[in-house]
């Protein structure tokens, strides 16, 4: 067995939890910009981009598995192969694109069936739609981004990220108030400047990566016992493990957009507080992201080496740090929750400061105590998906969230409608996912399980 060092853990996954902490840094400016411009903004944002992402995120999630194809073929020794894999990858995110336009009736029917206000309604609908169409570019910088992960060169997507977040910070501000010439489009902007940032990422990492994907089957290559594959036959196996995935990703958004809706009904002062201690709740989560993706390709590479417990040791350390991470993270959150709330109340709100920081405080509470559970989860599930155990976690996450939470959720929503309340039975199923997936990691079945 290779011994994998904490150093080397930390030396991939910290570009990965650093570059999703800028995704979440970007996020949350996009919001506060919104609080700033209108409420009604800010409440039609988070349903509209949960609705969004319920559709791309499954061709988001099946592009990103040719990055575990990658790191499998990297641990192999097969460079061919993992060029062969990203070719692949963008290849399903032309077509992603072309099914996602088709996608974007269906979600401007599903706004209509909310019951949010009709204001709130229309800048759902005027987000979603060029989130939407915009959707190649959000999967093909995906496919770009998990071959460089994979291949352990993290740093790269890093610096690209930061790139292409600064150019979307900047563009909210521009395109959200206006600037001289350039008029005040509200969240119209802000989701023009989600799909150009995009755009920016993904020229940038294919220029970077073209020498790669260029490659050809070289001495070294043949040198190992691995033929070159096919992309035909990389492209059936991609979708074959990766469905499963990309399934989980929708299951997972699907019964969070199913939360997030239903809160809407309780009250607009507390769908607003909701909607901001979520967004601070993503700023916390997203670094835990990065883990999932770095102990998904460790467990990949090791797989592909043929080493199961190097897989195990790699699992279990990069966990050991992230719920290092999210203990601090959660603790400074309940320390300084006023001033963090403060940057979501705009000067023209009608509620009362008082209440919004009351129930804020609240649901932070109630946020920090699932938050190390929902880490372990999250790591593990990432383990899993790198060893190619794809198909228990859709199963298991289909279980968990609609023949528990969601069960459990309008239970609570009919007896008592409150925001508390219904954000309490998040805890119990977190738990639950949580001990599932410890269960099946810890039995190991998906040492057996083989991509390449």
């Amino acid at each position: 067995m290779r011994s994998v060092s904490y150093r080397e853990i930390l030396r991939l996954v910290w570009p990965l939890a650093l570059g999703m902490a800028n995704n979440a840094i970007m996020q949350f400016t996009d919001r506060v910009f919104l609080a700033r411009e209108s409420t009604a903004s800010l409440e039609a944002v988070l349903p509209a981009s949960i609705l969004a992402i319920l559709f791309i995120g499954f061709f988001q999630s099946v592009v990103a598995y040719s990055g575990t194809f990658v790191a499998q073929y990297h641990g192999a020794g097969d460079p061919e192969g993992c060029s062969r894999s990203c070719r692949a990858g963008l290849m399903l995110s032309l077509a992603s694109g072309l099914v996602l336009a088709l996608f974007i009736p269906l979600g401007r029917l599903v706004c209509d069936w909310s019951g949010h206000s009709p204001d709130v309604l229309l800048r759902e609908k005027t987000y979603y739609t060029i989130v939407m169409s915009g959707g190649f570019f959000l999967c093909a910088a995906m496919a770009v981004q998990s071959f460089f992960t994979g291949i352990g060169r993290t740093r790269i997507v890093f610096w690209v990220n930061v790139l292409g977040n600064a150019a979307n910070i900047l563009l909210d501000y521009l395109l959200i108030f206006g600037c001289g010439p350039i008029p005040a489009s509200g969240i119209a902007g802000a989701a023009v400047a989600t799909v150009a940032a995009q755009a920016l990422q993904f020229i940038v990492l294919l220029v970077l990566a073209r020498p790669h994907l260029s490659f050809r089957t070289t001495h070294q290559a043949l040198s190992t016992k691995h033929q070159a594959p096919s992309t035909k036959h990389l492209l059936t196996r991609i979708i074959r493990f990766g469905s499963p995935a990309g399934i989980y990703s929708v299951l997972n958004i699907l019964s969070f957009a199913i939360f997030v809706f239903l809160t809407g009904r309780v009250g607009d002062m507390a769908f607003a507080v909701s909607n901001s201690v979520f967004t601070v709740n993503y700023l916390l989560y997203a670094p835990i992201e990065g883990f999932a993706v770095g102990v998904g390709t460790l467990v990949g590479q090791c797989q592909g080496a043929g080493d199961p417990d190097g897989a195990v040791q790699a699992c279990h350390r990069t966990l050991f740090l992230a719920e290092l991470y999210i203990t601090v993270a959660s603790l400074s959150v309940l320390v300084f929750y006023r001033p963090i709330l403060g940057l979501f109340m705009s000067d023209a709100a009608t509620f009362d400061p008082a209440a919004f920081m009351s129930l804020g405080f609240v649901l932070f509470v109630l946020m920090v105590a699932w938050q190390c559970f929902d880490c372990a989860d999250v790591v593990l599930s990432g383990a899993l998906k790198g060893a190619g155990d794809t198909r228990f976690v859709m199963l298991w996450m289909l279980f968990a969230a609609f023949g528990f939470w969601l069960p459990l959720l309008f239970l609570v929503y009919w007896k008592w409608p409150t925001m508390p309340a219904l954000w309490s039975t998040m805890i119990a199923y977190v738990v639950l996912i949580c001990f599932g997936t410890a269960w099946r990691w810890r039995r190991g079945p998906w040492r057996s399980i083989r991509l390449i």
